[in-house]
């Protein structure tokens, strides 16, 4: 069904746990520093930085409006449907770093996306790719749910190669760490949530 209508429902839920958020904040730290322009695309309620990093900036496109209005990370918010409308409202070069959390999977047409995002970052700007091996099943597109994890920043490494618009691609990947005592999940599960990420540097145009 349309994405709209999805997310209309707020989701004050975490998507992995505090473990995996743990590390996704620290990861986000090595690429992200106090005084950047910050895109966060496909924002909800958390943007998954370290708790002491202030952006000088943080835009947040998303769904939900209550959530991103709940987002404390996020200095300004944006309504948009990246699956119906792919192009992003902002002037080139206008941010220092895009990050997507755990949403990549969602997007039916990810190669005009990319390019977007190399335009409004500035050259040598970067746009980190994180995701986990939990989803929402309706929601994702069909192959993800066929590959493996590692199978996975394949494929979006695929996606920062066919936008033709980034280089420098890195991979990142934290695995096999125990998960909290008094998480919902233990002792079912007995590790934290993997977290991965793909990052590209934009191109000069």
């Amino acid at each position: 069904g349309p994405d709209a209508a999805f997310y209309t429902a707020d989701r004050f839920v975490h998507h992995i746990d505090r473990r995996a958020r743990q590390e996704l904040a620290v990861f986000y730290g090595t690429m992200i520093h106090p005084g950047d322009r910050v895109l966060d695309l496909m924002a909800g309620w958390e943007s998954h930085l370290p708790d002491n990093l202030r952006p000088l900036h943080m835009h947040g496109v998303g769904l939900n409006a209550n959530e991103l209005a709940g987002n404390p990370a996020l200095t300004a918010q944006t309504i948009q449907d990246l699956n119906t409308t792919p192009q992003l409202a902002f002037e080139d070069n206008e941010f220092d770093r895009a990050i997507c959390s755990l949403s990549v999977e969602y997007l039916t047409d990810p190669i005009p996306i990319f390019r977007e995002v190399a335009r409004v970052l500035r050259p040598g700007g970067t746009f980190s790719v994180s995701f986990s091996n939990r989803w929402f099943p309706e929601k994702a597109i069909r192959i993800w749910e066929d590959l493996h994890d590692f199978e996975r920043m394949g494929l979006v490494t695929e996606y920062f190669l066919q936008s033709n618009c980034f280089n420098a691609i890195s991979t990142f990947s934290s695995r096999g760490i125990p998960r909290p005592h008094d998480d919902a999940y233990f002792p079912e599960y007995r590790l934290s949530d993997p977290v991965y990420a793909v990052t590209g540097q934009a191109m000069a145009r």
